[in-house]
């Protein structure tokens, strides 16, 4: 692999993000534009934070099977340690687009300097996750109010997992300056800290959550890794994952958006019907935590969660904007353009061409 160029790209300001907007759509809006158009970029580097996790789980799909390969793209996915790394890998050069949840392009847009991005394919339609209190360290859990002056784990500081933390306990009438949260990530870090009581707490996604909530070291509080559970919590359907990329970047590389759109969909029109053996000699031994019986059994849990044709809803980018502005005062609702944070254009022509 080629050394890249680590000095950061410059801002855009206001002005050259509405042309660069107006160009992206225009040249989206082409009817010319095919799903088999070769790729303009064929090398794309893919930033995602914690890849072993259910919530990616299209991509490495997408990977193992070959589809990236089928649209013409060699592909790596650069995994780093945290999602905030991964928003930043494009602008220092690292990658080229980001997998991460959907609220990133929000947040990215509330940023006065921040780099304008863009989500074009969805690969969850839930946020998959769960938040538990340690039946160690709480073994009489009652209420939200147990936790006050508890640690709670989250993935990383802003990320979705704290945000449902958050709401959660709002809601149960605690203020979250009255708990300490604690960055854990998503992997074997958030299952130590809660098996050493370093937590009594933890809002994580699957496999973690699973793999606690089967040996008895956490009662589930609140759970979107369904539907119903998403209703539930943040009273309306809320995006998780997708394929987020720089404005420029799908101004200038349509047909690579459009391959890399392609391949998740083809993914995710194979998970709507995958079989136990098909997950299992799918996905890589090193996702399953050593316990194939154990990932069964969260993939069973996130199925739902999953999307269906990469398509972000309208109502879905209403919710996240509202979960979000009622965590941090910063983002104003009114100031967001939410038309400009996400499009469908790729996703519509991937669907149509696999029939998911």
């Amino acid at each position: 692999m080629s050394a890249k160029s680590t000095v950061p790209r410059p801002a855009l300001t206001r002005r050259q993000f509405a042309a660069l907007g107006a160009a992206g759509a225009a040249s989206l809006a082409l009817p010319a534009l095919s799903v088999d158009v070769k790729p303009e970029k064929a090398r794309v580097v893919i930033a995602v934070s914690g890849k072993a996790s259910l919530y990616y789980l299209p991509l490495t799909i997408a990977e193992q099977l070959g589809y990236f390969r089928a649209e013409g793209l060699d592909v790596e996915i650069s995994d780093v340690a945290g999602g905030a790394r991964a928003v930043q890998a494009p602008a220092g050069g690292a990658a080229d687009i980001i997998s991460g949840p959907y609220e990133q392009t929000i947040q990215q847009q509330a940023k006065a300097q921040g780099q304008a991005l863009q989500a074009f394919v969805l690969l969850g339609r839930a946020p998959q996750i769960a938040m538990g209190v340690s039946t160690r360290t709480l073994p009489q859990y009652r209420g939200v109010a147990d936790l006050r002056g508890r640690k709670v784990g989250v993935t990383a500081p802003d990320s979705p997992t704290h945000m449902m933390a958050h709401l959660l306990l709002s809601r149960g009438g605690l203020k979250p300056a009255e708990v300490n949260f604690v960055g854990v990530g998503n992997a074997a870090g958030a299952l130590a800290s809660m098996r050493a009581g370093q937590i009594d707490a933890i809002s994580n996604v699957d496999p973690v959550m699973t793999l606690l909530e089967q040996r008895g070291e956490v009662k589930i509080i609140g759970d979107t890794r369904t539907l119903k559970g998403t209703l539930e919590v943040f009273g309306g359907p809320m995006p998780a994952g997708c394929l987020l990329a720089p404005v420029e970047f799908i101004a200038r590389h349509p047909a690579t958006a459009q391959a890399l759109a392609n391949a998740v969909v083809h993914a995710l029109k194979w998970l709507q019907t995958a079989g136990p053996s098909d997950i299992i000699k799918t996905v890589p031994e090193s996702h399953m935590f050593g316990d194939r019986a154990l990932y069964l059994n969260a993939f069973n849990k996130v199925r739902e969660a999953l999307s269906l044709d990469g398509l972000m809803s309208d109502d879905g980018a209403r919710t996240a904007l509202k979960a979000l502005a009622s965590m941090d005062a910063a983002i104003r609702p009114e100031k967001i353009e939410l038309a400009r944070t996400y499009t469908n254009q790729f996703s519509r022509r991937a669907k149509d061409r696999f029939k998911a």
